[in-house]
């Protein structure tokens, strides 16, 4: 099972687990807010996050690579990368949308084989917005979700909001569900194994 992964380097299953920190590192929003790399990096180490995904639209990939070592250096988490399949040998897994899933082959089942060629047995995950993405992401080999967008957010255009529903909707995983979206450090979401935090890191 999937979640085995997770036990093995969390040391608890994360599906037992409630509201853990999921830590977003949005290189774009750092710069935006006048931040560096080592001052998310001083922010996150004063906090028991599990998870880091680091995500970076505007640097070059030998940029992204250093970034990526000096998290791995610093910080005892599993690190993620959005979407960029090639920066996996760098960190732990990656993250990947519903859009970028389908680039890759348009069935889905057969576009996971694919990617599992290449990222092997690291960490995959995969978002989701709503009871149709859920179902069929437990059908698929990965070891996470994403799903939202739980509120409003000012780092992505969001026409899909969950609110309250988001609990009825974790409940339909069979695999750890990381909520994201507008996610706030104090936030309790039942039934959600993971709360991915952005910008409210900084606030």
């Amino acid at each position: 099972m999937p979640a085995m992964k997770f036990e093995e380097v969390l040391g608890f299953n994360p599906k037992t687990s409630s509201n853990e920190l999921y830590a977003l590192c949005d290189y774009e929003t750092l710069q935006k807010k006048n931040l560096s790399l080592d001052d998310f990096i001083n922010i996150v180490e004063k906090l028991d996050v599990k998870i880091i995904q680091y995500r970076d639209k505007i640097s070059a990939n030998d940029i992204q690579i250093k970034h990526l070592e000096k998290i791995k250096e610093k910080l005892n988490v599993i690190l993620l990368i959005n979407d960029k399949v090639e920066l996996v040998p760098y960190c732990d897994g990656m993250h990947l949308g519903q859009e970028d899933l389908e680039k890759i082959h348009e069935n889905k089942t057969y576009a996971i084989k694919i990617l599992r060629t290449r990222i092997k047995n690291k960490f995959l995950g995969l978002s989701t917005h709503n009871e149709y993405e859920i179902l069929e992401a437990n059908g698929l080999d990965i070891d996470m979700i994403g799903l939202g967008a739980y509120r409003n957010t000012s780092t992505k255009d969001i026409s899909n909001i969950l609110g309250d529903k988001i609990s009825y909707l974790c409940q339909m995983s069979n695999i750890p569900v990381c909520v994201i979206g507008g996610v706030k450090m104090d936030d309790k979401i039942k039934y959600a194994n993971f709360n991915v935090v952005g910008s409210d890191l900084y606030e």
